[in-house]
Parts: C-alpha cells; structure tokens; sequence
C-alpha cells in the first residue's frame, strides 16, 4: 500500500503487537520491534511517521528507548502502557514522548491518537520564519506575541494569535478544521469542530474594525481555511 504512513510498533509481547497492527491496518503501513535494541535497529534504517512504544519491557524499557530515540531524531512517540499514573506520564513525557495512551484502549481513539500526532509533526513551523512578518499592512511579531493592523495593535486572545501565526507561517498549506484543532487546541481539546469557525470569524471582524485592507484568511469551501496575501484577495 504505496504512500501511507508507516508506523513502528515496539512491544514485547506479540499478542499485543498483534492486536495494534490489526486497529491500524486500514490506516496505516506498520513495522514492528519486539524490544528496544531492535527498535533502535530498524529507526536507523527506514524512516517512520511515528513510533508506538511500550513502557514495561524487559532489558531497556520504554522510558529509556524514549530517551535514545530522542538523541537524533523527533519522529512522534506514543507511549502505551498498562500503567496509568501520573508520575508515569511526566516520566515518558520528560524524555521525550508526544502523546501517551493506557491500556487497554479504544481502537477509534488509538487511530485518531496516531492522526492528530503525524498532522502535528508535519505542520512544524519553518525554521526559516521571520521574527516578524509584514505583509501590507498587517503585521504579526511572533516574540511578542502582538498583531498589528497598520498601527492598531489587535486585542487578541491566545488562541486567535496562534490561529492567525499558523495560517501566516504556512501560506501554502491549507488547514482543516481537524488540522487547527490539533496545532492550535491540542489534542486532548474537547473536539467541537466549530470552534475553530468561531475564532476565524472573530479574528476576520478584528481585522475588518481596525481597518486591515484586505482579508488574510481566505475560506476554501470544501476544505478549510488558508492564509490569504492581499494581492490574491478578492
């Protein structure tokens, strides 16, 4: 199945194994490691979309193949385990891990558990993106966190910021409702789609009572929202 996904399964235990290349099969391409070493093995020679890694293994547990992961690459990891305490889950996230799911689990959430963490992988903001992005009249200074409409100053709330900052910092990519929730209200957000027309409606009426000269959110009807230059505004 050319194209998708490959995900790397990392579990001792074969039933288990088993068990999440079965919820994932229609999804996704999946390898799969019976320990760390092997694991490790297998990253340095294909690449993957994201790591599904157990913690209670025998020799290097999770925790620890977590760690070594983490020294050259940013591949998402989600951390499965059985154990569901608090000081469990700072642990895994502390040394590196996105994302952490307990056993045992509801397919349909481990599918979009896996979704939301390769959307958000792929929609790092680019590492040449300017400290400050002028276009017309709009300006957005990301260390200050401040929009300006020529030399109005937007009162906007967190989440519009990172809305109008992610559209702007990805000007060809256009953005899903299901795509703005995962980078702008995390994935553990409540999923109330609409949200996300909310705050695109209330950052457009912002910038239309400061007096911006063109709309820099352009709807794709059918799609969702993309960032919008004033010479492509109708």
């Amino acid at each position: 199945m050319e194209g998708r996904e490959r995900i790397l399964i990392v579990d001792d235990e074969w039933n288990m194994r088993n068990l999440l290349k079965v919820h994932l099969f229609a999804h996704f391409e999946t390898a799969e490691a019976a320990d760390g070493p092997e694991a490790l093995a297998l990253l340095a020679q294909q690449r993957f979309s994201l790591v599904i890694l157990d913690i209670m293994m025998p020799g290097m547990d999770g925790w620890e193949v977590c760690a070594k992961i983490r020294e050259t690459s940013q591949v998402p990891i989600l951390m499965l385990t059985a154990r569901g305490d608090v000081k469990d889950k700072v642990e895994g996230l502390s040394a590196g891990a996105d994302d952490y799911l307990v056993k045992p689990f509801n397919a349909e959430e481990l599918v979009a558990r896996v979704k939301a963490l390769i959307r958000r992988s792929q929609l790092t903001p680019p590492t040449d993106a300017e400290d400050v992005i002028q276009i017309a009249d709009l300006k957005i200074d990301r260390q200050a966190r401040l929009v300006y409409a020529g030399t109005s100053v937007l009162d906007l709330t967190p989440k519009e910021f990172d809305l109008i900052e992610l559209l702007a910092t990805h000007p060809k990519i256009i953005f899903t409702r299901e795509m703005l929730m995962d980078r702008v209200w995390g994935i553990h957000e409540v999923r109330e789609m609409r949200t996300a027309d909310t705050h695109v409606k209330n950052v457009r009426e912002k910038f239309r009572k400061h007096g911006l000269s063109f709309n820099p959110i352009r709807t794709v009807w059918g799609k969702g929202y993309t960032f919008q230059r004033p010479d492509a505004a109708q």
